[in-house]
């Protein structure tokens, strides 16, 4: 059975999360255009047909397929997910070996992925969502092989800190920080000190 309006009213509540939490570290392009893709068809259709509110249509796709195309379209067009960011090791178009290595994520990306994945267990998590419910998800993963080494620090990091001290000081470390350099950032850290005073 289709739940096309669940799953479209999922998606837009999840979408306007990450807008929100792009806005307050000041990645203002990237909240606004965050998860476009899952209004095409080839994630749309999916995501209404496995639809369960509780987590993502990706994983019931993946537990009846035993993968999800879904997914495999999602996480090729959205660079805020470190899949994006493999590709083959140097060398292994001319037969020598296939070995998939990762690539580090530019700030910009890490930075969303780690306010995407906060908006997405605050969400599946919904009446009962505490701060340390993402350090929780990402610990039961394993991310040895297909993340690299830094980007996954930096985001446990994150991670950590959302759940020691909150949302709060953990935008302030990003603004501050991460995205320094980040003309959005500056912005973003100017608009939150005016609502402060």
């Amino acid at each position: 059975m289709f739940h096309f309006v669940k799953h479209f009213m999922t998606v837009n509540e999840h979408r306007r999360e990450v807008r929100r939490g792009c806005f307050r570290v000041g990645l203002y392009w990237q909240g606004l255009t965050h998860d476009l893709s899952k209004y095409s068809p080839s994630e749309f259709l999916q995501g209404a047909k496995y639809y369960q509110g509780y987590r993502s249509p990706n994983n019931a796709e993946r537990e009846k397929k035993g993968y999800s195309e879904a997914w495999m379209h999602h996480k090729g067009r959205n660079r805020h997910h470190y899949e994006y960011w493999t590709d083959y090791k140097p060398g292994a178009e001319e037969g020598k070996g296939h070995d998939i290595i990762p690539e580090r994520m530019p700030k910009r990306y890490l930075v969303e992925m780690y306010v995407d994945r906060v908006a997405a267990s605050a969400i599946y998590n919904k009446g009962h969502f505490t701060y340390d419910m993402p350090l929780k998800y990402f610990q039961r993963g394993d991310y040895t092989t297909l993340m690299e080494e830094h980007t996954r620090k930096e985001l446990e990091n994150l991670l950590k800190m959302l759940a020691a001290n909150g949302p709060d000081v953990t935008e302030s470390y990003i603004r501050n920080v991460i995205l320094k350099h980040y003309p959005g950032a500056k912005i973003a850290e100017r608009l939150t000190n005016r609502r402060k005073k």
